[in-house]
């Protein structure tokens, strides 16, 4: 399907389909063309809406210090001009769709491994070795730590560090290994305000939508823990896993497909 490419204020929407509307907020460390996949599979029942976040690809630079507010505020400018109030948020773009949450007129939202920190569940003592890295400019020995100190499940995490360095230095010569690399630092920043917003489930009971806390079931396992204590927060909050690891959106499996088309349906807001 023909690929649609529009202005929105800052942002460049790139919109495929027909249908319901569909917002997707991406994650750390990528931009739009990890969710291509994703954005194709859906088109025939929604139309879905990619933009890359600031300082990715098309979209403008973005501020310094990092604030989460200006993501924030990108969404509502997203939603203003295309009319969607459904969201879909993947890891830190989970989280920003969930800050966004309680300030924008957003109905449904689904959250694919949604970066949340609850009570210290999310993993953040890795982040002053990898920023000291990353200052360091040894963008390999960042990526490696970072890597270990999110994908907890992974058997890569438990090797000695140089051969994870090791490992990264080849990753970096692949084009998704450079993006990251070129994106460490902001993937870093978000880290930290992610772990800055660390506190009680119940500081997101004030979200009015219906979420549904999406979790691979192969992938990090804290993500079960942090979707079912915010699921148990939300005052209309579900929790669903799907097989497959954290980059499962990306991969957008036919049980993933059904589970978002289930939630966004026509019909399923009424149903439920």
């Amino acid at each position: 399907m023909q690929e649609r490419i529009e202005r929105a204020g800052d942002v460049v929407l790139h919109t495929v389909g027909d249908g319901p509307a569909l917002v997707v907020v991406h994650g750390g460390g990528v931009t739009i063309d990890s969710y291509r996949r994703l954005a194709r599979k859906l088109s025939d029942r929604f139309t879905v809406h990619l933009y890359n976040r600031r300082g990715r690809g098309d979209a403008p630079p973005r501020s310094e210090p990092y604030d989460v507010q200006q993501d924030v505020d990108d969404l509502r400018t997203v939603l203003e001009n295309t009319g969607a109030t459904d969201v879909i948020g993947h890891s830190s773009g989970g989280f920003i769709a969930l800050t966004a949450a309680l300030q924008l007129p957003i109905a449904r939202l689904a959250l694919y491994d949604a970066a949340v920190s609850v009570n210290g569940l999310f993993p953040a003592q890795w982040l002053e070795g990898a920023r000291a890295a990353a200052r360091d400019g040894d963008v390999a020995r960042a990526m490696a730590i970072t890597g270990a100190g999110i994908n907890t499940q992974s058997r890569a995490s438990t090797l000695p560090l140089g051969v994870q360095i090791a490992m990264s230095r080849l990753l970096i010569r692949t084009p998704v290994g450079r993006t990251m690399g070129a994106l460490l630092p902001m993937t870093l920043d978000e880290s930290q305000a992610i772990a800055r917003a660390d506190g009680p489930a119940s500081r997101w009971a004030g979200v009015t939508a219906e979420v549904l806390l999406v979790r691979g079931a192969d992938g990090p396992p804290y993500y079960e823990q942090l979707g079912d204590a915010l699921a148990a927060a939300l005052p209309h909050g579900r929790a669903a896993a799907v097989r497959g690891g954290h980059d499962g959106i990306n991969r957008a499996s036919a049980q993933l497909i059904r589970t978002f088309a289930d939630f966004f349906g026509p019909t399923a807001h009424g149903q439920r």
